[in-house]
């Protein structure tokens, strides 16, 4: 039984067609629908985003992030015995898309085929998915029941938005971030803090489903974005604050705040609660919008990758997202 697990290496992957905001503007004017780039990054932060292309999907985009966290790792997949994606956009009702992933990561050479009969499984808890999945693999290792994990957020949201609406469509993008946790007998993950309420399941939701070969409902993102972000910066501080207290720290102890990129405003918000300048933290949203489960792995590659985010410092992961669903994982790299 392990004592601890670490996040030893990190990956992501961007589809390559990164769409402007004035080139999203552009395609919805030609439906009668206004905006603005100006309106986008004001109220949002976000300038650009990326989009699959053809039939490109969520086990495409992870595969493509696993092989860049396995190649940091100097592993290869015959090295994992547990796999978990957050998604909320799988690429089928089932399987689950870590045992399509875990089929595409066998196919890499021969002996990846040791991947082959490691435990595999999706986990949909919206934004908040990869907070959910790395606080399940950090148990399950701690636990014994696996020595090194891949643990992926990747989604293709391009493919559930609502072009016709405005206050949506501009807001998210598609991607892929994993990390490899592996069991060790020194600290890595300090501490997890997970939440959610039922209660809020119409403020943002995909109110469709499958029947009889037809989809029944409204398969588009709907979101009441007001109250979304009156009730995420309460929800985040005290995830946040939950974990540092759970590990014995303080707010001073935080190098990296690396939070769901969903709205400029809210990180801000966020940071100003925890007392970190903004020098401090991981921002992403910019470039890729909100890419849900996807995006606090995408940003934490992103701050390891760039040397901002250096091994041994103390790094906090939180997000929040539809269900309502929240957390946060304290963690040293």
């Amino acid at each position: 039984m392990s004592k601890f697990s670490r996040i030893i290496a990190t990956g992501s992957f961007l589809p390559p067609h990164q769409v402007s905001n004035a080139q999203l503007v552009s395609d919805l004017a030609e439906q009668g629908i206004e905006s603005s780039d100006e309106w986008i990054v004001e109220r949002t932060g976000i300038s650009s985003r990326h989009f699959v292309q053809g039939d490109v999907s969520s086990s495409d985009l992870a595969f493509q992030a696993c092989v860049r966290a396995l190649e940091a790792a100097h592993l290869g997949p015959q090295d994992i015995d547990l796999i978990i994606v957050a998604t909320s956009t799988p690429d089928m009702v089932f399987p689950s898309t870590a045992c399509i992933l875990q089929h595409k990561l066998s196919q890499l050479n021969e002996q990846a085929q040791g991947i082959l009969g490691a435990p595999a499984f999706d986990v949909q808890a919206v934004c908040s998915g990869f907070i959910y999945a790395l606080t399940t693999a950090d148990a399950l290792i701690r636990a014994g029941n696996a020595k090194r994990a891949l643990v992926v957020g990747a989604e293709v949201f391009s493919r559930i938005l609502d072009f016709k609406d405005r206050t949506t469509c501009v807001l998210f993008g598609d991607g892929a971030g994993a990390v490899v946790l592996e069991a060790s007998s020194e600290p890595g993950i300090l501490s997890t803090d997970l939440h959610a309420d039922g209660r809020h399941v119409g403020l943002l939701c995909v109110p469709g489903h499958v029947k009889g070969g037809n989809v029944l409902g409204d398969p588009v993102i709907k979101m009441d974005g007001q109250s979304v972000f009156k009730l995420a910066v309460g929800l985040l501080e005290g995830a946040a604050k939950a974990v540092i207290e759970k590990a014995h720290l303080t707010d001073a102890d935080i190098d990296w705040l690396v939070p769901h990129q969903a709205n400029i405003r809210i990180i801000q918000a966020t940071a100003k609660k925890l007392k970190l300048p903004m020098e401090r933290v991981i921002l992403t949203v910019q470039d890729h919008g909100n890419t849900s489960a996807a995006s606090i792995p995408l940003a934490l590659d992103q701050g390891v990758r760039s040397g901002k985010i250096k091994p041994a410092q103390t790094v906090l992961l939180e997000g929040v997202g539809g269900g309502f669903t929240w957390g946060a994982v304290l963690f040293k790299l």
